[in-house]
C-alpha cells in the first residue's frame, strides 16, 4: 500500500480522536477560547519539533524545501478557512451535538474536500470514488436531520460548515504540499491560535485553569498538529480528492471513542449512518487508478529520488545520497502506470 495512504490514515486517526477529547474540554472552556487553545498547542508543539529537527540534523545533511514567497497566499487563505473559521464553527456544533454523530458528520470533510479537488481544480474522480462520495453524502445528510432536538439542526450544519472550511482549507494546501510539511503546519497552528485567542478576548471569552489549558493543547498538538503534517505528506502522494477519501475514516476513530468515553447510546439510524459511511470509505480504498498520461514541464522542490519522474542534471556537487531536497525542473515525459494525482500527477483526463 502506497505510504501516502498511511500518511492519510494515520492523520485520519489523530483528528477524529481529537473530536471526542474537544467535547468533554468544551464543557469547561468557551469555543473560541478552546478553539485557540487548540491551534495554539499545535504550533507551539511543532514549532518545538521543528527546532529540535534543526538541532539534531547532521552537518551537510540538506533542509528541507521551505515555503517561498510565492506559497504565501495559498497558506495565508488555508489559515483563515480551515484555521480560524472551521475550528470555531466545530465548536459551537460539537456543544449542541453528541460527540458520536459529529464525529461521523466530519465525514463531510472529505466529500466536500473531493468535490472542489474535482469540480474547481479538475483532479480526476472516477466513477467509484464518486459513488462512495454518494454514500458519505447520504450518511451525512442521515445524521444532520435525524437529530433529537425539534427545529433547524443548527449544531449539525454548524459542523457541516467547519467540513466546508476545512475543504477549501486542504485544496488551498495542496498548491504547497511539495514544501516542508512541519513548517506549514506550524505556521498554520500558530498564525489560527493567535486570531482565534484576539477573537475569545474580544468576545469577552476567558481562558480556563491551566490543567485544561494543558490538556487542550496536548489535544491540539497530537489532533490538529501531527495529524496536519501527516495529511499534507498524503496530499504530496495522493492528491486532494483521494486524501480528503482517505481522511473520511477520521469520524469513525472519533465516534468509537466518543461511545467508549462519553458513554453515548446512539439511535438504530446512527449505526446505519455508519454502514453506509464504511461503504463508502471501502470504495475509496479500493480505487485504482493507471492510464497513458503526458508530464508538462514542472519546476519545484521537493524530497525526491532519481527515479521514472526524476531524471535530471545537478548544477552542484551531489554526494549520490539520496533523498536529496533542490528545485529541479521536470521535462516533457510520456508514459504509462498505476498512479495518484500527486505532486507529479495533475493532468487533465
Amino acid at each position: 500500500m502506497d505510504k501516502g495512504i498511511w500518511y492519510a490514515l494515520l492523520a485520519a486517526a489523530l483528528f477524529g480522536a481529537s473530536t471526542p477529547l474537544a467535547k468533554l474540554l468544551g464543557g469547561q472552556t468557551a469555543p473560541v477560547a478552546l478553539a485557540a487553545l487548540l491551534y495554539l498547542g499545535s504550533g507551539l508543539g511543532l514549532l518545538a519539533c521543528f527546532a529540535a529537527r534543526a538541532l539534531v540534523r547532521r552537518a551537510g545533511t540538506q533542509a528541507p524545501a521551505r515555503l517561498t514567497r510565492r506559497d504565501l497566499p495559498w497558506l495565508g487563505g488555508a489559515i483563515a478557512s480551515g484555521g480560524v473559521a472551521g475550528p470555531v464553527l466545530l465548536l459551537f456544533g460539537l456543544a449542541v451535538t453528541p460527540a458520536s454523530t459529529a464525529s461521523l458528520l466530519l465525514n463531510l470533510e472529505g466529500v466536500l474536500t473531493a468535490s472542489i479537488a474535482w469540480c474547481v481544480f479538475r483532479e480526476n474522480v472516477d466513477r467509484r470514488i464518486l459513488l462512495g462520495m454518494l454514500l458519505i453524502v447520504g450518511a451525512g445528510a442521515m445524521l444532520t436531520w435525524q437529530q433529537p432536538a425539534a427545529g433547524v439542526p443548527w449544531g449539525a450544519l454548524a459542523i457541516a460548515g467547519a467540513c466546508l472550511c476545512w475543504a477549501v482549507d486542504n485544496n488551498l494546501t495542496r498548491n504547497i504540499a511539495a514544501s516542508d510539511a512541519l513548517q506549514i503546519a506550524c505556521i498554520k497552528g500558530l498564525a489560527a491560535g493567535t486570531v482565534n485567542l484576539i477573537l475569545a478576548a474580544v468576545l469577552g471569552q476567558h481562558l480556563p485553569p491551566s490543567g485544561v489549558a494543558v490538556a487542550a493543547g496536548l489535544v491540539g498538538f497530537c489532533g490538529y498538529g501531527l495529524s496536519l503534517v501527516l495529511f499534507v505528506l498524503a496530499l504530496r502522494h495522493l492528491g486532494t480528492a483521494r486524501t480528503g477519501a482517505y481522511f473520511s475514516a477520521a469520524p469513525f476513530a472519533g465516534a468509537l471513542l466518543a461511545l467508549v468515553l462519553l458513554g453515548e447510546a446512539p439511535a438504530p439510524w446512527f449505526w446505519l449512518a455508519a454502514v453506509m459511511m464504511a461503504a463508502g470509505l471501502y470504495l475509496h480504498l479500493t480505487e485504482a487508478h493507471g492510464h497513458a498520461h503526458v508530464h508538462t514541464p514542472l519546476a519545484h522542490g521537493h524530497p525526491h529520488r532519481h527515479d521514472a519522474h526524476h531524471q535530471h542534471a545537478h548544477d552542484f556537487a551531489w554526494d549520490g545520497v539520496e533523498p536529496h531536497v533542490h528545485p529541479h525542473q521536470h521535462a516533457v515525459l510520456t508514459h504509462t502506470h498505476a498512479h495518484y494525482p500527486d505532486i507529479h500527477h495533475r493532468h487533465r483526463h
